[in-house]
């Protein structure tokens, strides 16, 4: 079982609320999504694992058990070509819960026209291997999304 904490400060929305139909659709998986708090940040890793895929905007971080979680930093922030990230770790690099990711800041996304919505995403998961689902209210670094069987 893996316990999918929150990697940022903001708000729940759940993934339905993403304005992306592949998230909001669970293509990618199931799981939910946070409206982060303005200002500079840090985004986290939300397991212990290891750092397997690393991009400016968005990172997966697998734990022991095979679990992928994938952390996506704002909707189409890819067309921001890295610009307002800061890397803290590199792809293979071993981390721990609540070690920091990425350096960001959603107001500045927003400003770049882009949505600051964060979804979190079980990968290759179903979405009845998910309990215990975040879906509204005030998330704080650390607080547990999902528990993923």
């Amino acid at each position: 079982m893996t316990t999918v904490t929150s990697p940022l400060v903001g708000e729940a929305i759940g993934l339905a609320n993403v304005p992306d139909p592949v998230f909001s659709g669970a293509m990618v998986g199931p799981g939910t999504a946070i409206k982060p708090a303005p200002g500079p940040g840090e985004a986290v890793s939300p397991v212990d694992g290891i750092v397997v895929s690393m991009h400016p905007h968005a990172f997966v971080v697998l734990d022991e058990q095979g679990h992928g979680v994938l952390t996506h930093l704002g909707i189409d922030t890819v067309q921001l070509n890295g610009e307002g990230f800061e890397l803290l770790v590199q792809k293979g690099d071993t981390v721990k819960r609540g070690q920091p990711v990425v350096k960001w800041d959603p107001t500045a996304v927003e400003a770049a026209g882009k949505s600051s919505i964060c979804p979190v995403v079980a990968l290759e998961a179903l979405a009845d291997q998910l309990s215990g689902l975040r879906e509204s209210g005030d998330i704080a670094v650390g607080d547990t999304l999902f528990t993923w069987q």
